[in-house]
């Protein structure tokens, strides 16, 4: 699968040397899954089935049994975090790059063919379709599993028995899923030919504040307590993108109404992320004394920290478009002034020209006589 040029890159009908950086970059989806199918295909055979299973299986179960004859159901695997999980963000950061460059070619590609974009508003509408599907993707899964394991109705669960928080199978799945995306992003850069440094930066630091992050939660048993608070974010950030969307093809009034909704629901999702946070790491890790209450502290400034730095960045933006709102549109008026000027003029001399003779203007007597 043989991925087409991105923007800004010229087509051509000569095939590129092979290994070479061109080479890479279009089929970059082709050899990655190559890479995949060593580990699937080292599953099939005993002597390298132990090693291809550290990449592709789900590692350190506490608990479970297989299906037998005295428990024909078995018992369900549950898991903690351990060193061997890295293996799997490896290989699923493999699987997340084919996927990118499965929605890019057959959705995304499709789609702004029809709509004919500009430079500026395809970026976009590239960027924000990738995140709407992982968002999506992301909510539904985190909502599932919130609802599954009773963390949206028993809310005591997020801090009883910690730090003994052992995962089902889809709950460490998830984490493993969101650790390879962040970190799949770094390597797309290059396939996407990001170059320019002021479109770099943001990207770099959105992969390696998310990766951090969701790496310090899941290594401290804050499982849990992440998946909720994740699953509150992404919906918000589905709604940012989605509304994003809409404004590369709609019209901007449209839009502007849409962000009330945007905005109201931003401010509420850091509202309920820092009281849910506040609730667990305060009052329900911290309060029930032992060694980890000084971790529950500084995660719960942590959280507190990083909520004041969304917010603040919000408001930040938001003043920005209000300024650039107001600039663009002295711009207009006074472009639209301009515009109507030789426009009264010309009306004025069609009016003097249709009165008569007698009263249309004569030249003072005194500018004749200088004549």
């Amino acid at each position: 699968m043989a991925i087409k040029p991105g923007i800004g890159r010229k087509t051509s009908n000569k095939n590129p040397p092979i290994l070479s950086h061109e080479f890479v970059i279009q089929n970059h989806a082709d050899i990655i899954s190559c890479v995949a199918m060593v580990f699937v295909v080292g599953l099939m055979n005993e002597s390298t089935a132990s090693f291809a299973s550290a990449f592709i299986s789900l590692h350190h179960n506490v608990s479970g049994e297989e299906a037998s004859r005295e428990q024909p159901y078995g018992k369900p695997y549950t898991y903690m975090a351990g060193i061997k999980d890295y293996c799997a963000i490896f290989f699923y950061t493999l699987t997340c790059i084919i996927m990118h460059a499965i929605i890019q070619e057959f959705v995304l590609d499709k789609i702004s063919k029809k709509l004919h974009l500009s430079k500026f508003k395809l970026a976009r509408f590239n960027e924000s379709g990738q995140l709407v599907a992982f968002y999506l993707l992301s909510f539904v899964w985190g909502t599932q599993v919130a609802l599954r394991e009773g963390y949206l109705g028993q809310v005591a669960q997020l801090w009883e028995g910690y730090p003994a928080h052992p995962m089902s199978f889809l709950h460490k799945f998830y984490f493993i899923i969101q650790l390879a995306y962040y970190l799949h992003m770094l390597p797309e850069l290059y396939f996407q030919k990001v170059r320019a440094k002021e479109e770099q930066q943001p990207k770099i630091i959105h992969s390696i504040s998310g990766f951090t992050l969701i790496v310090l939660a899941y290594t401290l048993s804050f499982q849990r307590l992440a998946l909720v608070l994740l699953t509150l974010h992404y919906f918000s950030e589905l709604l940012a993108h989605i509304f994003q969307l809409i404004g590369v093809f709609d019209r901007e009034e449209r839009l502007a109404r849409a962000n009330i909704v945007n905005n109201v629901c931003f401010v509420l999702v850091r509202f309920a992320t820092s009281v849910i946070g506040v609730l667990t790491l305060y009052y329900g890790i911290g309060r029930s004394g032992g060694s980890y209450k000084a971790r529950a502290v500084i995660a719960m400034i942590g959280l507190i920290a990083l909520q004041g730095y969304l917010v603040y960045s919000f408001i930040t933006e938001q003043l920005r478009a209000k300024r650039e709102a107001k600039r663009e549109a002295k711009l207009l008026a006074a472009q639209t002034k301009k515009a109507k000027a030789p426009n009264k003029d010309k009306v004025k001399r069609k009016k003097e020209s249709d009165l008569p003779e007698a009263d249309q203007a004569s030249p003072s007597p005194v500018k004749q006589k200088l004549k």
